[in-house]
């Protein structure tokens, strides 16, 4: 079954923002490290922000200053809000759920994907 629902992808021109969720289950969510991964067509997946179990985040040098990964714990969903698009956005950007203890070591959980395409 689906336990991260991605929503707000779309076409977006350059510059424009755009603010991705993604909702996750208490239970993964409440251990775990969140993350923005995306990946282009011909291009490996890579990782464009994470936000741990206590807050901390951390960017891909491509997406600093333009992106800001959140998570709100009350109501188990992430979001990046994405700012200052460029056309070398344009990709398919999953949630990704990682255990952030050694109990959930092997927890690793995806959601389907968003399309976000930057383009005039």
């Amino acid at each position: 079954q689906v336990q991260l629902v991605e929503s707000g992808g779309g076409l977006v021109q350059p510059g424009g923002s755009l603010r991705l969720s993604c909702v996750a289950s208490r239970s993964i969510f409440s251990a775990s490290n969140m993350g923005w991964y995306r990946q282009a067509p011909g291009k490996e997946r890579e990782l464009v922000a994470v936000i741990r179990t206590v807050g901390i985040t951390n960017y891909a040098d491509s997406v600093k200053g333009r992106f800001t990964i959140s998570r709100d714990n009350a109501e188990n969903t992430v979001y990046l809000q994405m700012n200052s698009l460029k056309p070398e956005d344009t990709a398919v950007y999953y949630c990704n759920a990682k255990g952030a203890t050694i109990e959930t070591v092997f927890r690793d959980y995806w959601g389907q994907g968003t399309q976000v395409t930057v383009s005039s």
